[in-house]
């Protein structure tokens, strides 16, 4: 580190970016999270300019060198931003720089900047020292020392034209007619986004005019701060308005870029303006870490997935919470409920079942024979939820949004807030609880169904539905060791957590293109059923549209991924615990109850299992969703599993039944129209107390 202090004193400013990197790469700890290895490294240049004027002085010359005799605007406006491209095309655009990177622009301070934090994990020990290490290497350097008042021009005028460059794409993204439309309140005459524009550039003139007179500029940057918050109100009341009517992607990439560029818009005036010496090195280092991450993560795909599936996920949760909560049991008169629901989708289940055998005994074309399949579980599903009934597993996938619900937006720690581990673990035991009473509905109803249905089908044709090569086959596909009946198991928990996914899209796609009003003014169905009808029809497609769009595309999914594994030669299918169940009666007729005892114990081990399996797939991958739309992981869900255990041990009824609810509250909160504080004194001069 010594040394190459010491090449810098005397070097010319050719050699600069070379001597950075030389400087950079002795600081640099071995391992990338050795975070005191970090430490002692910039204590350790801190402590040699304190004690060498003449070095200090040479860092600093490097630097404005780099700086001043290098292009600044497009690093300081566009790296760390989302750029106005597709996410295709941000995926193209980064394999091809990966594959072949570009040629390297020797006057563009990105490129010198890349080439001095070269490595694509210098952010991690960057980020692990801390603000007030960093600030006494700033100290050590002793900037108002610095006499080249060119130089310092040269940067100042660049970090003016960069924000320049920052405040017209914010007036022009505040302008896009998705938000306009999520904020109808917004006018060009009176928005702050066009406001802060004028604002930056008679900020700018003025700045330049003092550059030009070297006298100290007198209008500081208070008054756009002032406009910029307004800009973010804006885009707070924007946000509240989509979710009550419905979001975009493009909506939410629109607010996403709108919100970078304001934060770098405010750092990058901190830094032309603040005089104080604390509140510049915090500007500093704030821009420089966040520059870092964004150059070292410049080719990540990573980064482009997460960006778009938050956005995606955001989109998809924000609007389906109601759907999410009919799934959920919070009393026992809902438990109740949610058995005899399932108990009703048992019976459907147990005919959709004979027509898959039906379906399969008439050998149809593989793409007609996967039509028939998708169609006979869509139109049942479709059928289940317009009759009120429930299918077990699909519970899981659509709690995403009452999930999402319950969590608040991500900490820079990556740490769920302690009230979010209280609201979620009790929400998962109440999950949990009403899906153990659905899958008991569920089969408890499908095996006796399915049995009387294959004993009618066998009384009034005179042979089982199934032949024995198929029942055969049908009692193999249960057994979770001979078959691959827990990964098929899987692939069902993904299609019901893609289901509950489609649920919320077209939730968000009724509120937010306007489907229920749209129907109902349809000139044609109004003639044909009347206003009123039209009405009703638009009010219930709009409440029910998402459901009904899940429940169709589960039901393809389904019926289709057997005949795509067949044409694709890959050994996949599904299994479902309720359809499962149903097999098992049509096998034990088939074989006219003849069944081994092994034989029925580890078909029912297997159901078990499939369920389990389709439950864990499906309720991990929409808590995923739900977090990642709150910008977590699912690491931030660790301190729960503790809490779950001992919740276990301590009340396990709570994760099968719900508690019993005091009488006078379950009165209170079955109440319809009374008006609670009357009932409450009626109450009391009644028991005399």
């Amino acid at each position: 580190m010594q040394v190459t202090l010491q090449a810098m004193i005397g070097a010319t400013p050719e050699r600069a970016p070379a001597l950075l990197r030389e400087l950079v790469e002795t600081m640099r700890p071995r391992r990338v999270d050795d975070a005191q290895a970090a430490i002692n490294g910039v204590r350790s240049l801190a402590f040699l300019l304190e004690q060498s004027p003449q070095a200090r002085a040479a860092l600093r010359r490097c630097l404005l060198a780099v700086l001043s005799r290098s292009e600044q605007v497009q690093f300081f406006a566009d790296t760390g931003i989302l750029s106005n491209e597709s996410f295709f095309s941000a995926v193209s655009r980064r394999i091809g720089d990966r594959l072949l990177p570009p040629a390297p622009n020797p006057g563009a301070l990105r490129d010198l900047f890349g080439s001095v934090f070269y490595r694509h994990n210098d952010y991690i020990w960057l980020e692990s020292v801390p603000q007030d290490i960093w600030f006494s290497l700033g100290t050590a350097l002793h900037i108002e020392e610095e006499t080249d008042v060119e130089q310092i021009g040269r940067v100042r005028g660049q970090l003016l034209d960069a924000i320049e460059v920052l405040s017209t794409r914010i007036a022009a993204i505040g302008l896009e007619p998705e938000i306009t439309r999520n904020q109808p309140e917004t006018r060009r005459s009176v928005s702050p986004f066009v406001r802060q524009n004028l604002e930056v550039h008679a900020f700018i003139e003025h700045n330049l005019q003092a550059m030009t007179e070297k006298t100290v500029p007198q209008e500081d940057e208070r008054h756009i701060l002032v406009l910029l918050e307004q800009c973010e109100d804006v885009i707070s009341r924007v946000r509240k308005y989509a979710m009550r009517n419905g979001v975009s992607v493009s909506l939410s990439y629109h607010l996403l870029r709108i919100t970078q560029h304001i934060e770098r818009l405010k750092a990058l005036l901190r830094l032309v303006s603040v005089t104080r010496t604390r509140e510049k090195s915090e500007a500093i280092l704030g821009v420089s870490l966040t520059l870092v991450r964004a150059e070292n993560r410049k080719h990540s795909l990573r980064d482009v997935f997460a960006e778009n599936t938050e956005m995606l996920a955001l989109q998809v949760t924000e609007h389906a919470s109601h759907t999410g909560g009919h799934y959920i049991a919070e009393t026992r008169k809902e438990w109740r409920g949610m058995f005899r629901s399932a108990a009703g989708a048992g019976v459907i289940v147990g005919f959709m079942a004979l027509l898959k055998l039906l379906f399969a005994k008439a050998h149809l074309p593989l793409l007609l024979e996967a039509l028939a399949f998708g169609l006979n579980y869509a139109f049942g599903f479709m059928l289940v939820h317009i009759l009120h009934f429930t299918i077990a597993t699909k519970q899981p996938a659509m709690t995403a949004a009452r999930i999402a619900a319950t969590l608040h937006e991500g900490t820079r720690s990556g740490k769920l807030k302690p009230d979010d581990i209280d609201q979620l673990s009790e929400l998962i035991v109440k999950v949990f609880r009403t899906q153990f009473i659905a899958i008991l509905g569920n089969v408890l109803v499908v095996l006796p169904t399915a049995l009387l249905i294959a004993l009618g089908w066998v009384w009034s044709t005179g042979h089982p539905v199934a032949d024995a090569d198929k029942a055969q086959h049908l009692l193999h596909d249960l057994n979770p060791i001979q078959s691959l009946a827990l990964f098929h198991a899987g692939i069902a928990g993904v299609c019901l957590f893609l289901a509950g996914l489609i649920s919320g899209y077209y939730d968000n796609k009724a509120l937010y293109n306007q489907i229920p009003q749209r129907i109902a003014a349809l000139p044609w169905l109004n003639r044909l059923a009347g206003e009123q009808r039209a009405r009703r029809l638009g009010n219930y497609l709009g409440n029910n549209l998402g459901a009904l769009a899940g429940n169709f595309y589960f039901g393809m999914m389904l019926g289709t991924i057997g005949t795509i594994g067949v044409l694709l030669g890959l050994p996949i299918d599904i299994r479902h615990i309720t359809f499962s169940s149903a097999y098992l009666s049509f096998a034990a007729v088939t074989f006219d109850f003849a069944l081994d005892w092994h034989v029925v114990a580890i078909s029912a081990l297997g159901i078990a299992l499939i369920g389990y399996i389709n439950l864990i797939v499906s309720f991990g991958l929409a808590l995923w969703v739900a977090l990642r739309s709150r910008k977590l992981t699912l690491r931030a869900t660790r301190p729960i599993v503790g809490r779950l255990l001992r919740r276990s041990v301590r009340r396990p009824q709570d994760f099968l039944i719900p508690p019993r609810a005091r009488v006078e509250e379950t009165k209170v909160t079955e109440l319809k129209g009374e008006n609670v504080v009357e009932w409450v004194q009626r109450r009391r001069a009644d028991t005399g107390r």
